[in-house]
């Protein structure tokens, strides 16, 4: 796939700086590594609800805990990155999740589930700097009429680390069944000891290498010469901009909108697959078999991404975006009024068309604000608190009407997804004259 070529970016000493390509496949990395920890909660929801014997509502506090992150540090990240830049505000954001990762290891020790959401909370802070800064560094790195493009691009290898967490964590994290209370009680005291340090050691492990792994990438990026974009940050404008000037153009606010049902509707899909997929009437799987559907649900997404990438280089982003949302009304519906194998590949499928959502509206969102980017990127971050509240709503439906039909409200929040790509990510006058 090709893109305008561009003016390349020099550095204060007036030298050339990078090439924007090399940049952008840079950045990419850490589009891997936030996908990858974000996926990996689909697999710890399981493994936490068995260990503390949780029932769903409560199982959903971790992506209540980790996106909620979003919504509570998203303004700190906005003014952090502010501050920094966006490279440094990425060296930033994988420091704080590194720190995060390695808060497994001790909550992993305590046996205490609130320790876990502590550590996941810190983990969440780092991935919100993290977003807050590449996603709108990956859409200003190039020309404005492919950032859609573009940000799907780096979105994919996004989607390539939430297609490998299932396999990593149902092998590392899911690969012993785990116990219930009454039988660990019936175990002889040293059998109960060895079981708990066991159980300790299937979340240990992963969370610190890929807290290591975290540190290691973060002194990677610092040390690697990016452009530094200050033309589009607030550094660049001596007006200091409200959140609520960015709220007042209409694609903006649609768009914080869009961002908080899009990504509602994917993580809850996401967290339940896995026990959905386990029901006797859907799939009747085990909970490591399951997590292959759920490493196929993340593909797709990446699929759809790489091919959403080069198509909307000639194809309108908005009726795309329509269109997918569409399809994925379509597939839901379907998974609430069957059951067995046609239930499992629609829900599965969904992942297919869920693919350019999240970049293309992000994209759509920040579009001709010049100076104001940095607000609204920071508003659409903080609508990922979706990803916390969808979820633990549809936990309380799954209670109470079971999890099967529980899928009816992550159909309506992609109902507001056509919407906003039929009309509401349109900008207004003002934007389209250049804020």
């Amino acid at each position: 796939m090709a893109f305008a070529p561009t003016p390349q970016p020099r550095t204060s000493a007036g030298a050339p700086a990078v090439n924007t390509r090399v940049a952008l496949a840079v950045v990419t990395t850490i589009f891997f590594m936030w996908g990858f920890l974000t996926c990996l909660n689909d697999i710890l929801i399981p493994h936490l609800k068995a260990v503390f014997e949780l029932n769903y509502a409560r199982a959903m506090l971790v992506q209540f805990t980790f996106f909620g992150a979003y919504f509570l540090m998203s303004l700190p990240a906005g003014r952090l990155v502010a501050h920094l830049g966006y490279k440094k505000g990425i060296v930033a954001g994988l420091v704080i999740a590194g720190i995060g990762a390695l808060g497994f290891w001790p909550a992993a020790e305590l046996r205490i589930y609130e320790a876990f959401l502590g550590a996941l909370f810190v983990l969440a802070t780092g991935i919100t700097v993290l977003q807050v800064a590449a996603n709108p560094y990956v859409a200003l790195l190039g020309p404005e009429q492919t950032s859609s493009s573009r940000l799907t691009l780096a979105q994919a290898l996004n989607s390539l680390g939430t297609a490998i967490a299932p396999i990593f964590g149902g092998l590392l994290i899911l690969g012993n069944t785990v116990k219930s209370a009454d039988q660990i009680a019936a175990m002889p005291e040293a059998e109960q000891l060895a079981y708990r340090v066991q159980e300790a050691q299937a979340v240990q492990g992963p969370y610190v290498g890929l807290g290591i792994a975290l540190f290691l990438l973060a002194v990677f990026v610092f040390l690697f010469r990016l452009p530094a974009l200050t033309e589009s940050t607030e550094q660049a404008d001596p007006v200091k901009h409200t959140l609520g000037e960015a709220l007042r153009h209409r694609h903006v606010l649609y768009g914080v909108l869009g961002i908080f049902f899009y990504v509602g509707a994917e993580v809850a899909i996401g967290s339940f697959l896995v026990n959905y997929l386990s029901m006797p009437n859907i799939g009747g799987f085990t909970e490591q078999e399951a997590t292959h559907y759920v490493a196929a649900y993340w593909t797709m997404a990446m699929i759809g991404r790489f091919v959403g990438s080069a198509i909307m280089v000639k194809f309108s982003p908005r009726k795309l975006l329509a269109i997918f949302a569409t399809v994925n009304v379509v597939l839901l519906a379907m998974t609430m009024l069957t059951e067995g194998q046609v239930a499992v590949y629609s829900v599965v499928a969904t992942g297919l068309f869920n693919s350019i959502m999240f970049p293309t509206i992000f994209a759509l969102g920040i579009e001709r604000l010049g100076p104001l980017t940095g607000k609204a990127s920071s508003l659409l971050i903080m609508a990922i608190v979706g990803g916390a509240i969808i979820p633990y709503l549809q936990g309380v439906l799954a209670d109470n009407i079971g999890l099967h039909h529980a899928f009816i409200l992550p159909l309506l929040c992609y109902g507001y997804i056509i919407f906003y790509g039929l009309s509401g990510s349109r900008p207004d006058a003002a934007a389209a004259k250049g804020a």
